[in-house]
């Protein structure tokens, strides 16, 4: 659980901020070295990209935590409250199983690639393990939303329950 408190208090951001915040200072370097100096990094764009990598990863897993993923909600509007709950938990599933898909065969490629980058020389590995970390984060964010979702089922079906003992109908 402690894990879990610790993730929730935005690992996330902070990672994407840092990533964010390395790759402007790589490619203004690069920027400046190519324009000023007349000379060039050889290894900037290589890195700029693997952190950009990286930023995508971790942004999925954000966004997901934030629930902030474009959506089409045309068919939802069709259905009252828990109609729409029970829409969200399908593509939540749907996304949960595409997400542990990804996390598994991510790490078996990450346990399987010996190459290295080209200027770097940094194991390939590390590069590779991005979509495997953001798509387990995703995992997790995903169950996270899933059991809102059901509690929320819960307790509409508790209002519901209590509205129609009082006479109410739905």
């Amino acid at each position: 659980m402690k894990i879990l408190r610790w993730l929730d208090e935005h690992l996330e951001e902070y990672i994407l901020i840092a990533l964010s915040c390395f790759t402007v200072a790589v490619i203004f370097l690069q920027v400046f070295m190519r324009f000023i100096l007349s000379d060039s990094l050889s290894w900037s764009e290589e890195i700029a990209r693997y952190a950009f990598i990286w930023m995508i990863y971790i942004g999925v897993s954000y966004g997901v935590k934030k629930q902030k993923h474009l959506g089409v909600d045309a068919f939802a509007m069709l259905f009252e409250k828990t109609g729409k709950i029970v829409i969200g938990i399908i593509a939540n599933i749907c996304f949960l199983i595409f997400a542990v898909v990804i996390t598994v065969y991510g790490v078996e490629i990450v346990t399987k690639i010996t190459r290295e980058s080209a200027a770097l020389q940094l194991p390939m590995g590390w590069v590779y393990a991005a979509p495997a970390v953001g798509m387990f984060l995703t995992v997790i964010r995903l169950v996270q939303n899933l059991i809102k979702q059901f509690q929320a089922i819960g307790n509409t079906k508790a209002n519901s329950d209590d509205y129609q003992e009082q006479g109410g109908i739905i």
